[in-house]
């Protein structure tokens, strides 16, 4: 089933039907406002039932009240804040996220932002919870048939109507985070794609799509690659009936398509949509999470979506190369000796390191055209950075301790938490090759480092950052934002990037 999510904004009033949130401090305080909105019985009420479930207003608690006493809503939530100190730092996201888990059978619900008289509330806060609740609203099933036992409707529909003294303003923050929302679920509606539909040609319509936003959409096949010169992306290809593609896609923002003078920032994807590890062939457990090789362009597709929608200031690129890593006998094998689009001629060590592959060429070719102010890469690159860091952050390799910061930086706000990696001679040593300039594999040790060392060598003296989201890009763990195995990871990031640093 879907979930079709409506949000408003509207002053503060208590509803008269479905499922009214209010938020209680630790020792499960309201607030004098809602105490007073509710009248002296139904609080006298709320404590005693509080107490009887041992509610303490601990931090991500909740109590479930069906049917209370004094209200006419249907059911009420009380969801814990805490302490002065839990309550102005527990992201407004994530208590969206922990509302979402207890309406997940649609209807109306009302959210309350009002609570303790220490709680820092505006109306960029009413708008995180309403993008919480999004977040954890996603669901991807299209693919399961309806059981001859299950009554559950094939579309459900959530009201959320959040009540603010800054109502407006929350307005106003919405078509931030509402843009941020879409953008996300785009990204994990292409990362949960299964291959068989998600071909590179199926993928670069669903980019393509973007142009309804405003932005700009050039769609590069073989046959304009080869001449291009990028054969190391298309000898990735080679042994896939599926045509391999590039992606070009700009947004302007308020400076119009005619500006040629702007110097764009420039996001750029690996868009494996399925990884077979072609003639070094991966083992058969888990392969069909090959799938969401391509996360690293679901997000930049996501990024830009989320752009062009909120109409961000800011000239960005984001390019995309998708394409298909089968075994056939037209497929490169190792020992192969490939060149790049910039001229550098690679060794095929292995044909399971074909993200770098891919990425080479894009990067080559973003650097040239575009003359960027920055480029940042994303790619489900290396297990090795899954073995590094697990799936709490991001693997961050940079060129720019500027960029590298600002990265870190909004890593830490949105959550989406990136980690540095080193670069440096010893490790480029590592993939030269006795037959060509380099090889695309140094072997088992600092895997990740010598994958990014690789993509270093085409990038020229553009700032420049890679970051290897196979740990964070899918198969992602369960939160309180994200049910899905796909997470959309890195839209959030970047774009409060762009929002702090470049509009």
């Amino acid at each position: 089933m879907t979930m079709d999510i409506k949000v408003s904004f509207s002053k503060v009033s208590l509803p008269e039907t479905g499922t009214l949130v209010l938020f209680a401090a630790e020792g499960g305080i309201l607030g004098r406002e809602i105490a007073a909105l509710i009248g002296k019985e139904a609080h006298e009420a709320l404590k005693k039932a509080a107490e009887a479930e041992e509610f303490k207003g601990k931090s991500k608690s909740v109590l479930v009240i069906p049917a209370p006493f004094g209200f006419e809503a249907s059911r009420l939530l009380i969801v814990g804040i805490g302490d002065e100190k839990q309550r102005n730092e527990t992201p407004f996201l994530t208590l969206g996220g922990i509302i979402a888990k207890h309406v997940d059978k649609g209807g109306k619900v009302t959210i309350v932002m009002v609570g303790p008289e220490d709680w820092k509330l505006d109306g960029k806060a009413a708008a995180d919870i309403a993008l919480g609740v999004q977040l954890r609203s996603y669901r991807f099933d299209r693919y399961k048939s309806r059981k001859a036992d299950d009554d559950k409707p094939a579309k459900i529909s959530l009201h959320v109507k959040i009540v603010s003294h800054h109502t407006e303003q929350a307005r106003t923050a919405y078509v931030h985070a509402g843009a941020v929302a879409d953008g996300v679920n785009l990204a994990r509606d292409l990362v949960n794609e299964p291959a068989n539909v998600l071909t590179p040609e199926a993928f670069a319509k669903k980019a393509a799509g973007l142009s309804k936003l405003g932005v700009s959409i050039e769609i590069l096949d073989e046959k304009q690659l080869d001449k291009l010169g990028m054969r190391a992306l298309l000898a990735v290809g080679q042994g896939s009936r599926q045509e391999s593609h590039v992606v070009i896609m700009r947004w302007h923002g308020v400076k119009g398509h005619k500006d040629k003078k702007s110097k764009p920032i420039a996001f750029v994807g690996k868009g494996v949509c399925f990884d077979t590890g072609g003639i070094s062939i991966k083992p058969a457990g888990n392969m069909e999470d090959m799938k969401g090789d391509m996360a690293g362009a679901a997000c930049v597709v996501g990024l830009m979506h989320t752009l062009a929608a909120r109409k961000a200031h800011v000239d960005a690129i984001g390019i995309i190369g998708l394409v298909e890593n089968m075994p056939d006998g037209n497929a490169q094998r190792p020992g192969d000796i490939i060149k790049s689009y910039d001229g550098q001629t690679i060794e095929v060590i292995n044909t399971d390191a074909e993200g770098r592959l891919v990425l080479a060429d894009l990067l080559a070719y973003t650097r040239e055209r575009f003359k960027p102010e920055f480029m940042i890469n994303l790619a489900t690159l290396t297990g090795a950075i899954l073995v590094a860091l697990g799936q709490e952050h991001a693997g961050l390799f940079s060129t720019d301790d500027g960029l590298s910061e600002r990265l870190t930086t909004a890593g830490l706000a949105t959550g989406e938490k990136v980690w540095r990696m080193p670069l440096g001679p010893a490790y480029d040593k590592m993939i030269d090759s006795r037959f060509a300039d380099m090889k695309n594999s140094a072997g088992r040790y600092a895997g990740a480092i010598t994958a990014a060392q690789f993509l270093r060598r085409f990038v020229g003296d553009v700032p420049w950052a890679h970051l290897d989201i196979a740990g964070t890009g899918m198969a992602a763990a369960n939160s309180d934002l994200n049910q899905s195995w796909g997470p959309g990871w890195g839209v959030r990031l970047l774009d409060r990037l762009v929002a702090d640093h470049h509009e």
